[in-house]
C-alpha cells in the first residue's frame, strides 16, 4: 500500500489563490505555488500536469465553491427572501475567502481559458450551466410572484452583489459587514411586490 500523498490539491489551490491575490496570474507558477504550499518543487506535478491546468483547477474550482452556496440558498423556486439571501450571500462568501474574492473578481480570462484542456473547458461549462440554470429559475419564479421584471431579477442577484463586492476588492480590500446590508435592503427593494 503506498503512502498518502503528503501534499493535497487543496493546499496547492489554496497557495495558487493567495498568489494570485498579490500579484495577478503572472505570479502563479507551478514553483511558486509548490514553495508557496510548503511542498518540494515536483510534488505539484502530481496533482497538475503543467500551469493552465493549474489555472483551470484555481479558476473553477473557486468558482464552483462559490455558486454552490448561492446556489443552494436561492432554491428550485425561489421567492424575494431566497435571492436575497443568495445575493448577500454573495458579500459573506467573499468575507471568508478574500483570496478566493480577487480570484472571482479578477475573472474567467485572467486564467488563460483559451490555453485549457478540452476536459478542463468542459467542467468549467458545466459549472456555469449550473449558475445559468438557478438564474433562469429565479427569473421564471420572481417576476410574477413580485410584479419585476427578469432584468429586475438579474440585476438583484448578479450585477448589485458583484458591484457591491467589487469595490472593495478592487482597492484591495475585503467588503466590510456592512456590503452585506447594503446588498440585503438593494435586493429586497428591486424585488419588492
Amino acid at each position: 500500500m503506498g503512502r498518502p500523498p503528503a501534499y493535497t490539491t487543496s493546499q496547492f489551490l489554496d497557495a495558487a489563490a493567495e498568489l494570485f491575490a498579490e500579484g495577478g496570474a503572472r505570479a502563479v507558477t507551478m514553483a511558486a505555488t509548490a514553495k508557496a504550499a510548503g511542498a518540494p518543487n515536483g510534488s505539484i506535478y502530481h496533482r497538475f500536469a503543467d500551469r493552465p491546468a493549474l489555472l483551470a483547477a484555481l479558476w473553477t474550482t473557486t468558482l464552483r465553491d462559490f455558486q454552490n452556496g448561492f446556489i443552494a440558498l436561492l432554491g428550485s423556486s425561489p421567492h424575494v427572501a431566497e435571492a436575497a439571501a443568495a445575493a448577500t450571500s454573495v458579500v459573506h462568501w467573499c468575507r471568508r475567502h478574500p483570496a478566493g474574492a480577487r480570484v472571482l473578481d479578477a475573472g474567467k480570462q485572467a486564467f488563460s481559458p483559451g490555453e485549457w484542456t478540452a476536459e478542463a473547458a468542459a467542467e468549467l461549462s458545466r459549472a456555469e450551466d449550473e449558475l445559468k440554470s438557478a438564474l433562469k429559475r429565479a427569473t421564471a419564479t420572481l417576476p410574477p410572484a413580485t410584479g419585476c421584471t427578469a432584468e429586475d431579477v438579474v440585476l438583484a442577484l448578479v450585477e448589485v452583489p458583484r458591484a457591491v463586492v467589487h469595490r472593495y476588492l478592487s482597492a484591495g480590500r475585503t467588503p466590510p459587514p456592512k456590503a452585506a446590508e447594503l446588498v440585503t435592503r438593494s435586493v429586497r427593494k428591486l424585488l419588492r411586490p
